[in-house]
């Protein structure tokens, strides 16, 4: 629109444009005196410069969120405020303003023009990015001067045929990105017969009247598509068809609402018909609507006329008058007065009239409301029934085919038309309308009165057959109580009989076989015998549509993902050169034609760049090729996570479990009436679905294995609502084992304690919510902490005295009755010193702590310009990880959270990765290192170079690994054991968990205690004491 002004933003901060945003306003007429800035169509801000200008500035500030939403601005025209600008939204800081995108008028979309599409990013100099469904790179970028950018397709073919999207990022900080823009659909036209495009009730309407645009094609089960010329990007409609047509309806017309339109249709694949003529529409107030009226009546007497008269309270040039059916001519008249005889039964019908004004000597006012003239016989024949309550007229048809009679609804939504006693004039085919306001009902099923003795005859239907389902055939006779009779071509005798059921029956074919195809038919009968029975039914021909067996069907990655993730679809089958189609909750949303595809394709990929609020539902797909169709795939549940509070999971009767035993997971959440997924680390698709009318469900686990162990996670989602879902629950720990995984002992804050002072002994490991025993050598009794006194295994002594001073060790369990196994903790040796000043005293833990593991997000190959996160978990708490690199110019990298961000620039990334942690308490005891983790560049034409210098650094580094294994081993042999000293302690006497837990660290102690160990490997070390 020329009158349209531009609004756009500028920002003195390019690598945080929210930080201070000035908008600006652009008249295309570049004169104007004043603008308005128009926010969320409340707020308004109004500038009047010093001058006639073609722009203005707006200044808006940092961006928060009293002035986050919706912006257009005007400017002001002779006439009055111009339109306003396409609308800018400002969303919360740290993200770009989602772009707009529309195709130019003046490109067309037939075989081998060139189409120009226009993506408006709101901000000088971003970088353009244009996106295809089913492709994960862009396909065209742009780095315009302006704020617009603009994508030329040249040479338009089938290939180019699909959903577009356009995204924009700033140059100097490629990781910020907008929102996607809506996307954009690019059909080829041409390649189907153009449709009819009419107007009812006609193409002049006053502001606030009704419209129904319908499109006709001559092909069934196309999408129709309006556009108005005026305005293509605001004013493109999509209808699923009805049939071969699609209705659209404007409610209450504006005077914008004018213009020229063209529909048009294509298919699944987006191969589009020719345009159909152009129909210009008119809103205005004039010229009025005429009335039509009948003198003296509307039916017609032996050998008398009827005046028909069409009025209109403005001087008019001319009227013209028409019959609906076209069995005559148009007729014109000055006076507004149309004569009409009945000779041969010609005049009967239903009439309109138009006219045109001396104010408007070019436009055609809108028909009046139709009027029914009938004949002189009186025929109650039932054809509608109008919901509306309003009284119309009895009118009456001789064609045969034509409207024979109307009555008013009754408050049930139904008319009756009285026939009265059946003579053989009444013999025929009838069938009856509804309608509301001017949309009109398609037919009823026809109803066939035969003649005295015989029933109507009853209609037969059914669903098509699929081999091995169930299939039920439709009989519906015209009254109640009738019987049913079901026959097959072929057969004398009925194959099944149902007794007084009613106006209909269903047969039922338990599954559907060869030997079930063929004609099918059905009558009625009375209840009473002897039987009078009506006609056989129109045959139904039964015939096993063949299906493709359903498709393999799921995501790429997990489908329980964020807003803004992207997700794959892949849809694949072992048949060859198929079509594809995916449905999100039973409707059709994108398509792949296989003709379009690689020779031999046998799979689609759908893609969601971008995913928002709405993308969450049930998906499925399926193939076909010409006739044959596959069954659908089962349902992928995509799931939008963190909109609700995370839930709760716990595990009952507890986390560790003995093989084959059951195990409950409970999953909590805030909200009732929920659907709940239990998600397992390391497993794609979610293990388990649940739909709960309270707000928590459990998930059975049966039969356990040691495959079972590992994290469980859960989340629940609100299933009307586009799958939105909750936080995920903090992940739980299971494991399947007879043997308790072996605990960790240490001490805090030392293992070296004066006389007189506190110490904790931790007693800890990767199962939590469980009891704990502290065993010192050489005492009958333990010290125990169980339920909430546990506090996490943290046994603290107090007035630490030379009677403190031993051998300790622990163990854990989650129920004391449990056949489940446990082992002893490391044995550790307290040491206490005679006073506060005594020399330092080093001390060691004989066992180190359990390797960790490493792993990588969200791949081990790096992609071109990302960066790999590596991920070192241990089974401990209070630790700081370290990670090593095999190159030996890599230095260590230290975390607290065991996340370390690696990348590849100049090819530094790859290489071999181990991780390894220790304890806060004890920053001199490292654990094992975790196994390596190789980390590789990304494959492609573009390989690794192999240089003489990195063969020489490889060298050295197995040189070096070599050596310092060889001083590892020496100093391994001088290494000094732990020696340990502690003071009695109290606790309860389980005697029979007690005595098994003493007997494993008994046993322990003897295998791996720190002397029996010394006496085969080292030389223990003196400690001096003062």
């Amino acid at each position: 629109m020329e009158s349209q002004p531009e609004l756009w933003i500028e920002t003195n901060y390019p690598q945080a444009p929210w930080e201070n945003i000035t908008l600006w306003c652009r008249s295309p007429s570049r004169i104007s005196s004043q603008f308005l800035l128009l926010k969320d169509k409340t707020q308004m801000t109004w500038v009047r410069p010093t001058y006639k200008t073609f722009q203005v500035s707006f200044l808006i500030g940092a961006l928060n969120e009293s002035n986050t939403g919706l912006y257009r601005c005007c400017y002001w025209q002779e006439m009055g405020w111009s339109e306003p600008s396409k609308i800018l939204e400002l969303e919360a800081p740290g993200q770009l303003p989602k772009p707009i995108f529309w195709i130019l008028a003046e490109s067309s979309t037939l075989p081998g023009c060139n189409v120009n599409v226009l993506c408006h990013g709101w901000l000088q100099d971003l970088v353009f990015m244009l996106f295809k469904e089913g492709y994960a790179e862009p396909v065209d970028c742009q780095v315009p001067t302006g704020a617009v950018a603009i994508f030329s397709i040249d040479n338009m073919t089938p290939e180019n045929e699909g959903v577009y999207i356009c995204r924009t990022h700033i140059q100097m900080l490629p990781t910020l990105w907008s929102e996607p823009s809506n996307p954009l659909k690019l059909v080829i036209a041409g390649l189907y017969p153009k449709p009819t495009l009419t107007a009812y009730p006609g193409l002049i309407l006053a502001p606030g009247e009704s419209l129904n645009l319908r499109c006709q094609g001559p092909i069934y089960g196309m999408t129709f598509a309006l556009m108005r010329l005026e305005d293509l990007e605001k004013s493109f409609y999509h209808k699923r068809p009805i049939k071969n047509e699609a209705y659209f309806f404007f409610r209450a017309l504006k005077i914008n609402n004018a213009g020229h339109y063209l529909c048009f249709y294509y298919d699944g694949s987006y191969r589009g018909s020719l345009l159909s003529d152009i129909l210009k529409i008119w809103v205005t107030d004039k010229p009025p609507k005429p009335s039509l009226s009948a003198w003296p009546s509307t039916m017609f007497k032996l050998g008398k006329t009827i005046t028909l008269q069409c009025r209109v309270p403005r001087p008019v040039l001319e009227f013209s008058l028409e019959r609906e059916d076209g069995a005559t001519s148009q007729k014109f008249s000055v006076d507004g007065d149309f004569i009409i005889s009945n000779v041969e039964g010609k005049g009967t019908g239903t009439y309109s009239c138009s006219c045109r004004l001396e104010a408007h000597p070019d436009i055609w006012s809108h028909r009046s409301e139709p009027l029914k003239l009938m004949g002189p016989a009186a025929c109650c024949l039932a054809v509608g029934s109008a919901v509306d309550k309003a009284e119309m007229p009895e009118t009456q048809n001789q064609d045969g085919t034509g409207w024979i009679a109307t009555r008013p609804a009754s408050e049930l939504v139904r008319a009756a038309f009285p026939l009265g006693a059946l003579t053989q004039n009444h013999v025929g085919s009838y069938h009856c309308h509804s309608w509301e306001e001017m949309a009109v009902s398609e037919p009823s099923e026809a109803l066939e009165l035969v003649g005295t003795d015989i029933l109507p005859k009853p209609v037969i239907s059914a669903s098509p057959p699929i081999r091995g389902q169930e299939l039920q055939i439709r009989c519906k006779g015209w009254l109640a109580g009738m019987g049913f009779a079901l026959y097959k071509d072929g057969e004398q005798e009925p194959v099944q009989q149902l007794s007084v059921v009613g106006k209909e029956a269903f047969f039922t074919i338990q599954r559907m076989e060869d030997k079930n195809e063929g004609n099918y038919s059905c009558r009625t009968h009375t209840e009473k015998r002897p039987f009078k029975w009506s006609e056989s039914s129109e045959p139904l021909e039964l015939v096993i549509k063949e299906m493709y067996p359903k498709p393999f069907f799921k995501t790429w990655a997990s489908p329980v993902v964020t807003l803004g993730a992207q997700v794959t679809f892949n849809c694949s089958t072992p048949h060859r050169h198929m079509s594809f189609i995916l449905y999100k909750d039973g409707s059709e949303i994108a398509s792949s034609d296989g003709s379009w595809a690689s020779p031999g394709s046998s799979a689609a990929h759908f893609l969601i760049v971008s995913v928002g609020i709405g993308d969450g539902g049930n998906y499925t797909c399926r193939y076909y090729d010409f006739a044959i169709w596959s069954e659908p795939s089962d349902p992928v549940e995509l799931v939008v996570t963190e909109f609700y509070p995370k839930p709760t999971l716990l595990a009952q009767p507890g986390p560790v479990v003995l093989p084959g035993k059951n195990v409950t997971l409970r999953c909590q959440g805030a909200l009732q009436g929920m659907r709940f997924a239990l998600l397992q680390e390391g497993t794609q698709d979610p293990l388990q679905f649940q739909s709960a009318s309270g707000n928590s469900a459990d998930f059975l686990l049966h039969a356990v294995g040691a495959e079972d162990s590992g994290n469980y996670s859960c989340v629940y989602y609100e299933t009307t609502m586009s799958n939105r879902g909750s936080y995920l629950s903090m992940p739980i720990m299971i494991w399947v084992t007879d043997t308790f995984p072996k605990p960790w002992l240490y001490a805090e804050p030392s293992s070296v304690i004066p006389l007189g002072q506190n110490v904790t002994l931790w007693c800890q490991g990767p199962v939590h919510e469980v009891g704990y025993i502290l065993h010192k050598e050489g005492e009958a009794t333990s010290k125990q902490l169980w339920g909430s006194t546990s506090d996490d295994g943290a046994f603290l002594i107090t007035n630490i005295s030379g009677a403190s001073i031993g051998r300790y060790s622990c163990c854990y369990h989650p129920d004391w009755t449990s056949p489940i196994k446990i082992q002893p903790s490391n044995t550790l040796e307290l040491i206490v010193t005679a006073s506060n000043h005594s020399d330092p005293l080093e001390i060691w833990v004989t066992d180190k702590p359990p390797k960790p593991s490493l792993s990588a997000w969200p791949s081990t190959m790096f992609k071109l310009g990302k960066d790999i996160t590596l991920q070192c978990r241990g089974p401990l708490p209070g630790v700081e990880f370290v990670l090593e690199h095999d190159r030996e110019e890599a230095p260590q990298q230290f975390s607290e959270d065991g996340d370390f961000v690696i990348n590849n620039v100049e090819g530094k990334g790859i290489g071999n990765y181990s991780c390894s942690y220790r304890l806060q308490a004890n920053p001199d005891i490292w654990s094992e290192p975790s196994d390596p983790l190789e980390l590789v560049g990304a494959a492609g034409p573009v390989a690794q170079e192999c240089t003489v210098g990195n063969i020489v650094r490889s060298t050295l580094i197995v040189v070096v690994v070599v050596a310092l294994g060889v001083v590892l081993a020496i100093e391994w042999k001088k290494w000094p054991r732990l020696r340990t000293r502690d003071s009695d302690t109290d606790g309860r006497d389980h005697s029979i968990a007690l005595e098994e837990c003493n007997q494993e660290i008994e046993l322990g102690t003897t295998t791996n205690s720190p002397s029996s160990v010394s006496q085969g490997t080292s030389e223990e070390l003196p400690v001096p004491i003062e």
